[in-house]
């Protein structure tokens, strides 16, 4: 082919969808890269390195011997969403259809998508608290919609709601609200008084909630976790989504769930089967058995992650940093202005070769003007000796 029909068939003026232009590579992925060629111990990313439950590991042998390995069901394994209702009723009593209230998705990721783009047309409003997830703006995004970042107040232990934030964040073209408890990044576990608050703000306004709860079972120091579909009048205007990646250390399985009333469930499910159809059939037989006793190997985990946690705070502490209290999930924040620091995307990039240690900025999470750029997340998710590296690298480096 000559040049000139190169030419030719060259698209006049490419360019990205306004959707996407500007989605450019995560600083996730720049810190991955920068451990891996500085050779640092990367406490950035959520990845475990904790072992999985036996059990689950035989169970997909099994079903991919068995042949379980073409198209699953458009909803699911039935296997899998019956036993995702019995437990949404053992731990919360709260009833779901199996049927028609309970939506298999590829991980909680394609979960919280596939609400958005069912529930949100272009111009509606997304609240969601900031810090949050990076993924709730891409998704919004990609609907069209805008997220609106209520801030959560930092006070000196932890992450509080500000009722009168939320309040003014709600506007006539608010549609949903966005709720991720147990929170990443902070570690907050938001109490009964502040769901109270959030649901009385939802009802009054006629929100649909969102709630992400993938670290559910991962919460620390007597504190309990509370979905809000469980409150009085919350049930019917609710999306609960979790997970087995968290809670099992499978996080590329990409095995999640969605739980609602039929409507709420059944947009999601319009949008989702034109995102991955469906996925992971093996995958989703083997949860389907173990899910009844995953209050036994959540117990044992817990007790792993706390020492793993206890351990990077005091860690951080020791080399002159100022961490936070996390109650729940793999995440501790830190103030890192003690080292000198006020822009937390500066000091994570300088970390590897000062310390050996990966991060990752806080203000990654934040869509917001308020961030304060001085936070910065370590991962504890990881094997003990992995920690303990980390921790001797960071106090040596002080």
């Amino acid at each position: 082919m000559g040049a000139d029909t190169q030419r030719a068939n060259t698209p006049r003026d490419w360019r990205p969808a306004a959707r996407v232009r500007g989605m450019a590579t995560s600083i996730f992925t720049e810190m991955t890269d920068l451990a891996r060629r500085t050779g640092a111990v990367n406490l950035g990313q959520g990845v475990p390195e904790l072992a999985s439950p036996p059990a689950l590991l035989e169970g997909v042998s099994r079903a991919v011997l068995a042949g379980e390995n073409q198209y699953p069901p458009a909803r699911g394994v039935p296997a899998l969403r019956e036993a995702v209702a019995e437990h949404q009723l053992r731990q919360y009593g709260l009833t779901y259809d199996p049927e028609r209230e309970v939506l298999v998705t590829t991980g909680a990721t394609e979960a919280l998508a596939a609400a958005v783009l069912g529930l949100c047309d272009p111009g509606d409003e997304i609240i969601a608290f900031d810090p949050c997830y990076d993924a709730y703006a891409a998704d919004a995004r990609l609907a069209g919609a805008q997220l609106v970042a209520v801030p959560l107040a930092a006070g000196s232990e932890g992450f509080e709601l500000d009722p009168d934030a939320l309040r003014a964040a709600v506007t006539p073209r608010s549609r949903v609200l966005l709720l991720n408890t147990p929170h990443n990044p902070t570690g907050k576990v938001f109490r009964p008084d502040e769901l109270a608050v959030i649901a009385e703000v939802c009802q009054r306004h006629g929100l649909t909630v969102v709630t992400d709860e993938v670290y559910e079972h991962l919460v620390y120091d007597g504190a309990r976790h509370h979905t809000i579909a469980a409150l009085p009048g919350m049930r019917e205007r609710t999306l609960v989504i979790s997970s087995a990646g968290k809670t099992f250390n499978v996080t590329g399985w990409k095995v999640g769930w969605l739980c609602g009333p039929t409507e709420l469930v059944g947009a999601a499910a319009s949008a989702k089967q034109f995102l991955t159809y469906v996925s992971g059939a093996p995958y989703q037989a083997a949860l389907a058995s173990s899910l009844d006793s995953v209050s036994e190997w959540a117990e044992r985990l817990r007790s792993e992650l706390v020492r793993s946690r206890d351990l990077l705070t005091e860690g951080l502490r020791s080399a002159g940093l100022r961490p936070y209290r996390a109650d729940a999930g793999y995440f501790v924040q830190a103030d890192v202005r003690p080292w000198g620091h006020a822009d937390g995307v500066r000091f994570c990039r300088e970390l590897p070769e000062r310390a050996g240690v990966v991060a990752i900025p806080t203000a990654a999470f934040y869509q917001g003007a308020e961030a304060p750029g001085w936070l910065v997340r370590f991962s504890f998710c990881k094997r003990g000796e992995s920690v303990r590296d980390a921790v001797d690298r960071l106090v040596r480096s002080a």
